[in-house]
């Protein structure tokens, strides 16, 4: 059922994370809590809960995002559809 595979270099050095808060802290500092306990200080003013962040394993910054959206791929891999 399930096929193991190379995972190359570059798609190593980061990991997919889903935004579930969006706060503002002390001062006002915007940050955003993903689904493994990350928290992203400082995260793009477009990314909103429920969007996907690619997330640099090494520095724990945000390198990009996917809007969560009508129209987008996904990969289901577990639940009750």
């Amino acid at each position: 059922r399930f096929v193991l595979h190379k995972v190359v270099k570059e798609e190593a050095s980061y990991k997919l994370c889903r935004v579930k808060k969006i706060h503002r802290g002390p001062k006002g500092i915007p940050y955003a809590i993903t689904h493994d306990g990350r928290t992203l200080r400082y995260p793009d003013p477009d990314v909103k809960v429920n969007d996907t962040v690619r997330v640099d394993i090494a520095t724990g910054k945000m390198l990009d995002y996917v809007k969560f959206e009508a129209g987008n791929s996904v990969m289901i891999s577990s639940g009750n559809n």
